[in-house]
């Protein structure tokens, strides 16, 4: 995408934050947020036909949304999409995905100005020890990042990150030492190991909070708390700069929770890493 479809796209995007929706809305969403440009001068039947379901049930995702039908739905989304700005042709490759990358934290900036469900999903995991934290594949690397610094102000954190037959056993060890939550990070291509995985925590009594990347996110029906955040999509890998600024904004609300038993926690590392001279700095 260039610049002036990233920013359509998160426009778009932003019709369904906060919207519950079964599977086959989530299909026609996010194929509306990847063709946002396109979609907004679609019929119904396009639609369907681009998400692959039928032309009702195009018709049913816009009412469930608010709307009077499709066709309310699509003056919506070319007044989001008709003024999106062009991308400026001095930008190379890199310099697009790096702006879009701003783009994405400008969204995420705006959509922190209600922080309600960041405090509802602190006040979830604050409560739970053991702590697991999930994430496969592209997630891993993101779940371990939060997880070590989570580590130093709250007991009992474990990191999930391997998936196989003893994943779920792990869940179910946390679950009988006591856990009553789970932070979910689950970022596409969304691995099949982690949406089950977050079905068996549920099932098993845990709350679950989600970081993924959007509200249509496959996860994100199954979770207690959503929390999305863009995944930058322009070069051969993807970027996740957002959904790593959400994972340390959760934390720092976990911390604004409990200030003085993490403060203690704090001042108990420091002054074990002084006298173990960890750091040069």
């Amino acid at each position: 995408m260039n610049d002036g479809a990233v920013k359509a796209a998160g426009r778009v995007l932003d019709l369904f934050q906060g919207a519950r929706l079964t599977p086959t809305q989530r299909r026609i969403a996010h194929s509306l947020v990847e063709h946002a440009a396109k979609a907004a001068y679609l019929s119904a039947a396009e639609v369907a036909e681009l998400a692959g379901v039928s032309q009702p049930s195009v018709t049913r995702f816009a009412m469930a949304l608010g709307y009077s039908g499709y066709p309310a739905l699509r003056r919506e989304l070319r007044a989001l999409t008709d003024d999106a700005p062009a991308e400026p042709a001095a930008r190379n490759a890199m310099q697009r995905a790096v702006h879009a990358e701003t783009e994405h934290l400008r969204r995420l900036e705006e959509q922190l100005h209600d922080p309600e469900d960041v405090r509802k999903a602190a006040a979830l995991l604050i409560g739970s020890r053991p702590l697991p934290v999930l994430g496969l594949r592209a997630a891993a690397p993101l779940a371990a990042y939060f997880g070590y610094f989570a580590a130093k102000v709250f007991g009992g954190v474990r990191v999930l990150d391997g998936g196989g037959t003893s994943l779920l056993d792990r869940l179910d060890q946390a679950r009988a030492d006591g856990a009553g939550a789970m932070l979910a990070i689950v970022l596409p291509r969304y691995p099949r190991e982690s949406v089950e995985a977050v079905r068996e925590a549920r099932a098993a009594g845990l709350s679950v909070v989600a970081i993924t990347d959007s509200a249509v996110s496959p996860v994100a029906e199954h979770a207690d708390v959503v929390l999305p955040a863009a995944v930058g999509t322009q070069l051969v890998f993807d970027l996740h700069t957002g959904p790593m600024a959400m994972a340390m904004v959760l934390l720092q609300a976990m911390c604004d929770a409990a200030p003085e038993p993490v403060q203690r926690r704090l001042e108990e590392f420091e002054a074990t890493a002084a006298r173990r001279h960890i750091f040069l700095a």
